[in-house]
């Protein structure tokens, strides 16, 4: 975590507006407010947008399997040293797959030797993404198995998640009840 405590406090339930209520709908049924959602919504127009984009890649819409695509959120957010990221989507990448090795072997990244060669793939586009902006042509044809569509999608995961994890980091937004901070992402 970069941040101790929030620099933008989250919302209370009682401290909604009803256009913040309207803009927090779509996440009716996903249990509790999330921290990430109340601190957002305090900007109700622009949360709207940036959760149907986010809705978009967390669905089936994106062609990435869900454990493909939270081994790539995952490196994301530890690439970007988002704490609530990573406590957030360690718990998803679970439910999606991935186990608790894979899980912290991410931390290593593409070179590590247990990786198969398309989850290698995955880590080092996520890398190059991250560092650079671009996906080298070796990298890009480490995912020549994938479709086009597929491609699309690991860049527009790394982007959404580089984002969020900006957003996270900055914000200071605190982990949610339940949550653990993994000691490599402690500041």
């Amino acid at each position: 975590m970069r941040l101790n405590q929030a620099r933008i406090t989250p919302l209370q339930d009682d401290e909604f507006t009803d256009e913040q209520k309207e803009a927090l709908k779509p996440l009716a049924n996903w249990g509790p407010v999330l921290n990430i959602f109340r601190t957002l919504v305090r900007a109700p127009r622009a949360f709207k947008r940036f959760n149907f984009w986010g809705g978009y890649v967390l669905s089936d819409r994106n062609d990435l399997s869900p454990r493909d695509r939270e081994l790539i959120i995952l490196r994301t957010g530890y690439l970007c040293s988002s704490g609530y990221e990573w406590a957030q989507h360690e718990v998803i990448g679970r439910d999606c797959g991935l186990t608790d090795i894979e899980i912290q072997r991410i931390k290593e990244g593409p070179d590590s030797p247990l990786w198969n060669d398309l989850d290698r793939a995955y880590l080092r586009a996520t890398d190059e993404l991250v560092r650079d902006h671009f996906i080298s042509d070796a990298t890009w044809d480490a995912l020549s198995s994938l479709t086009e569509k597929q491609r699309m999608d690991v860049v527009f995961t790394v982007a959404q998640y580089t984002q969020v994890s900006m957003m996270l980091n900055t914000f200071g937004v605190q982990l949610d009840d339940g949550l653990v901070l993994d000691p490599d992402l402690k500041r």
